[in-house]
């Protein structure tokens, strides 16, 4: 259990983050077994470029120093803020000290021993974080970045669900809705994760709140120096992300012959609320027109909007989930 102590000067400097070397090192995780499982889809279509990356690169070196509870830290370093890229936190791997990256790859091999002595030998070289960040940019480019608009709008969509929970309630609604049994009792916030019992001060400077689609089990948090204090939770509509992997081709198709095809997609999209330009990355639509097929489907009784803080959320009605679920094939029942 591990127990953070916020003051009001703390909770002034809290701020929410997105971070994309972290679902980058959560995708690593899963594919090479650390973790859960991806869905099915998601690992046919990833597994190929994986083993590939496993043959080519030193990615083999990246993955030992993924512990079985938690890896070293400057592969994903905390990010600043909700604008973070990839760009963003490949310079801040690059710029980590050998003295910090030393320090926590030999605390990972403690635990962990590496047998292969070619990758030990790169992992106790002067190099390391070279080779680490150049393996992880390859990664980032061939298997992830081609779905990161997906989980960026995701995790963006919760940013703006959180930040309104916090306007009417307060940050102890705010840290409590939280999947993972958060509890918040006067100062403290208390996190269920496997270490030993710890009390942790956030020092004037605030916690970072990141979700992530890739996070498991439920939470993951950054509670040593010289890192700042960050806690990563799975943000909500992850589940909805994985189940529309592969959207049935004969919904779209159903749908499309009706709206027409970026209509219907819109309108699939939208069983989880969003804005413009989240649907415009989620998409790879043009902003202004994602804008004007909204308004035909809000205009039709498809859709509705309402203002949550300074975003305006888009979202299906009752007649769109029912034209929805009308176009999807049902499933023959087995006699």
């Amino acid at each position: 259990m591990l127990r953070f102590t916020a003051t009001a000067e703390d909770l002034l400097c809290s701020r929410f983050a997105l971070s994309p070397a972290f679902e980058l090192c959560g995708l690593l995780r899963r594919l090479s077994g650390r973790d859960a499982a991806l869905p099915t889809d998601w690992a046919v279509r990833l597994a190929p470029g994986f083993t590939r990356l496993r043959g080519e690169t030193s990615l083999d070196a990246v993955l030992a120093l993924q512990a079985s509870r938690a890896g070293v830290n400057f592969v994903a370093p905390p990010p600043r803020g909700l604008t973070q890229s990839w760009a963003d936190d490949l310079a801040a791997i690059r710029a980590t000290p050998i003295a910090v990256a030393r320090a926590e790859i030999d605390a990972v091999l403690r635990t962990q021993p590496v047998r292969d002595p070619r990758v030990r030998e790169l992992l106790e070289s002067d190099r390391v974080v070279d080779v680490v960040a150049d393996v992880l940019d390859r990664a980032w480019n061939e298997l992830l970045a081609p779905d990161w608009p997906q989980l960026r709008a995701v995790c963006e969509r919760d940013v703006v669900h959180r930040v309104g929970v916090l306007g009417e309630r307060g940050w102890k609604e705010a840290i409590e809705g939280l999947e993972g049994a958060l509890a918040w009792q006067g100062q403290h916030l208390s996190v269920p994760v496997r270490a030993p019992h710890e009390d942790v001060s956030l020092a004037g400077e605030g916690l970072l709140l990141v979700p992530s689609v890739l996070v498991w089990p439920a939470v993951a948090v950054f509670h040593e120096e010289p890192w700042p204090k960050a806690l990563i939770y799975r943000a909500r509509g992850t589940s909805v992300l994985w189940e529309r992997a592969a959207p049935d081709p004969d919904t779209l198709t159903s749908l499309a012959a009706l709206l027409g095809r970026s209509r219907a997609r819109l309108l699939l999209e939208l069983g989880v609320p969003a804005s413009t330009s989240q649907l415009a990355r989620s998409l790879a639509m043009a902003p202004g027109a994602v804008g004007d097929h909204l308004t035909v489907l809000r205009t039709t009784g498809l859709l509705v909007r309402a203002r949550s803080g300074r975003s305006v959320l888009y979202r299906r009605t009752a007649l769109g989930d029912a034209l929805v679920a009308g176009a999807t094939p049902s499933v023959p029942a087995r006699t």
